[in-house]
């Protein structure tokens, strides 16, 4: 379950001081709205939101980073698989074999039977 978060701009708005001496209101609006920007000095600083939604927030990020590192580790093992063929002692032979053929083929194409 991924939790949609509204933008800071869309959030309700409480100043600190109005947090400092009504904290029950704000904890009331919290609920109602799901998150509210508490702002110092009309910039907002940090954002309320229920225990809940952080703990999903949390769970829906580390998600996402196991899904990047797997994505990144498939990308690694690609990538050493490659380096291996070029570190191949058969691949400074095969290179000059493809320069020297100046894109001449050594036996006739064969198109396949969807062509």
């Amino acid at each position: 379950m991924t939790i949609e978060l509204r933008s800071l701009d869309d959030l309700p708005r409480q100043n600190a001081t109005q947090v400092k001496n009504r904290w029950g209101d704000v904890v009331r609006l919290v609920r109602q709205s799901g998150s509210v920007a508490i702002t110092h000095h009309a910039n907002v600083e940090m954002v309320l939101l229920p225990a809940a939604t952080y703990e999903q927030v949390t769970r829906d990020l580390q998600a996402l980073k196991a899904q990047k590192q797997t994505q990144l580790d498939e990308l690694a093992q690609r990538f050493e698989a490659r380096l291996a063929t070029l570190q191949d002692a058969a691949a400074p032979q095969q290179l000059d074999a493809l320069l020297d053929a100046r894109g001449q083929l050594t036996r006739r194409p064969k198109a396949g039977a969807t062509f």
